[in-house]
């Protein structure tokens, strides 16, 4: 087409330039620094074994299923115990609760511990050179075998000694197959084993024998738990129909059916209690499970309490045993009635409400108010002041012989799983620094490998991992930018109908999908950690956001960087900070 001279009779001249302007610094400008800078999720800081769950979450997001695996390994081997059995305190914090549901946590890592077991995976994990001191175990329950696992990933050589026929303690005979089944816990001290450690079934350690350990090895971890039942003080207790829940659960445990027929009494509010009385339901008996205090002052976990009402336990609040009697082929239970005094604390003064005394006719009463240690040297002497205490374990190192650390329910104010898991792994750390730098080190030592501001300590950490590298502020939910994230339902747990339940002890809860598991992992904020999402470089307008590796993934080059805060404050999950500049 030719063009109108006329229509434009001047020239346009556009402006070009050869030279390249990288000579122009333009962060020379900068009065603010970004910077990359990790920090700690609030699910980590409430974990008590520490797991790096941000992380975690962030690999099964992306399929790396053995990389999650192992990163839960590095801290708490028990991944298919505590993904059926913990209380899972993690998601109580969860950010994502803020904003719709707190992330199934507990549910991903059952799924990838199930994975792991499904398809044969062994882990890769570094162990230290080996050290020249022995450790000896006694008990080879949650705190026992997990400091086991520690020791000897540290380095050093142990022997577990215990005194049934089967390792596992309170995970193998006083938690119901409904909630553990016995593949899942066999896996787990499986590998514990094939790491190294030596367990020795069969082998009750009496007070000589002791004695005995602490001459032939370096340190005795004494993870014996509280296997002793707690008496009621009531008349009557001692006669016969009224059993330890425990013992009950043990029996069933070793494949024994005890009678169950009519009535059975269950006298406590805690999971034990509740296993109780939900496996005398499944051996075709009813249960009556009778608590002094309100149900929601049950230390119970509040699922199982809800499946136990679904299932047909009956449970009555405020009552309070007072005696025991021997009533032809009955036991006659007299009952107090309790009520609220107070509310100094949450769960309230209880005190009898006089003059309301229930009777009831029952076939057997089961007793789960409780336990304690069997032996009295089984645990630490309140008195000695020569004691080292830190929180989940106790040691005593006097004269020459063998350091004697106590740990597990002995010394746990909390008696969980994952406490007790927590509890061996803090004595393997006091151990190693203890050896290695004397015992001026293990407090200092401990608290260089706390996570965030709580009491969980951090395996890798303590091995120089990247993940000591993180700042151990504790990301709140005002600190996410929720504008990058859409609402997602969290995960529905697949179980059997009650009817099902009632019937058997299989497994209540089935188990998720592959694509089920990502979904949900994919719902994880994941604070204060860099999932590489690339919104920093996204929205820097001075492109000085580099995507090379570095040890956090990616850096910043601050001779263009002018100190905007962009990349800060479009950071979804915190995991950058804006200081101010130094000269």
């Amino acid at each position: 087409m030719i063009m109108n001279e006329s229509a434009n009779p001047n020239p346009l001249f556009m402006p070009r330039t050869y030279l390249t302007t990288e000579s122009n610094k333009t962060g020379s400008w900068r009065f603010a620094r970004p910077r990359y800078d990790e920090k700690t999720s609030p699910c980590s800081a409430a974990c008590p074994a520490g797991e790096d769950i941000a992380r975690i979450e962030m690999l099964a997001t992306q399929g790396l299923f053995k990389e999650a695996w192992e990163t839960i390994l590095l801290e708490n081997p028990f991944p298919s115990v505590c993904g059926r059995v913990c209380f899972h305190s993690c998601e109580d914090l969860c950010n994502r609760r803020e904003f719709d549901a707190a992330v199934a946590i507990h549910s991903l890592e059952r799924f990838l511990a199930d994975t792991a077991i499904r398809y044969g995976i062994k882990p890769d994990l570094e162990r230290r050179t080996p050290r020249k001191q022995k450790i000896a175990v006694v008990g080879a329950g949650p705190a026992g075998l997990s400091a086991a696992w520690f020791l000897t990933l540290l380095g050093y050589s142990c022997r577990v000694f215990e005194a049934s026929e089967e390792a596992g303690g309170i995970l193998r005979w006083g938690i119901p197959a409904y909630r553990l089944p016995l593949t899942a816990l066999r896996h787990d001290i499986k590998q514990i084993e094939a790491q190294g450690v030596s367990i020795l079934t069969g082998k009750p350690v009496t007070a000589e024998m002791l004695e005995a350990l602490k001459k032939d090895f370096d340190a005795v971890f004494m993870a014996c738990g509280h296997g002793l039942g707690m008496a009621m003080n009531v008349p009557g207790e001692n006669l016969k129909g009224v059993g330890e829940g425990l013992d009950f659960l043990r029996q069933i445990r070793d494949g024994q059916t005890p009678a169950c027929n009519g009535v059975s009494a269950v006298i406590g509010g805690g999971n034990t209690a509740v296993d109780v009385a939900r496996s005398v339901v499944r051996l075709g008996g009813k249960a009556l499970l009778l608590y002094r205090r309100r149900r929601r002052d049950m230390p119970a976990f509040d699922p199982e309490v809800e499946m136990a009402l679904d299932e047909g336990v009956e449970l009555q609040e405020l009552m309070a045993p007072v005696a025991v009697a021997q009533e032809e082929e009955k036991i006659l239970l007299t009952l107090q009635e309790m009520m609220i005094a107070g509310e100094e604390n949450s769960r309230g003064r209880i005190v009898p409400d006089h003059g309301k005394i229930h009777q009831v006719r029952v076939d057997r009463i089961f007793k789960a108010i409780g336990a304690q240690a069997v032996e009295p040297w089984h645990q630490p002497d309140a008195a000695d002041r020569d004691m080292l205490r830190l929180t989940h374990t106790v040691l005593n190192r006097r004269g020459t012989g063998a350091v004697l650390v106590f740990g597990g329910d002995l010394t746990n104010a909390t008696k969980s799983v994952v406490h007790a898991i927590a509890s061996g792994k803090q004595a393997a750390i006091a151990l190693d620094a203890l050896f290695q730098e004397g015992v001026e080190a293990v407090v200092p030592r401990m608290e260089a490998c706390r996570v965030g501001d709580g009491q969980s300590l951090s395996m890798e950490v303590y091995l120089g991992g990247e993940r000591r590298l993180r700042n151990p502020h504790v990301v709140r939910y005002e600190e996410i930018n929720t504008d990058h994230f859409q609402f997602i339902p969290r995960v529905t747990q697949p179980r059997l109908l009650k009817e099902e339940r009632a019937r058997s002890f299989e497994e209540i809860d089935l188990k998720i999908s592959a694509q089920l598991a990502m979904k949900e992992a994919e719902s994880c904020f994941n604070c204060g950690i860099c999932n590489q999402c690339d919104n920093c470089y996204i929205y820097c307008p001075d492109t000085s956001v580099i995507l090379e590796r570095d040890t956090q993934g990616r850096h910043i080059n601050y001779d263009y960087c002018k100190g905007c805060g962009l990349c800060v404050v479009e950071c979804p999950r915190n995991a950058m900070s804006l200081g101010e500049e130094t000269p």
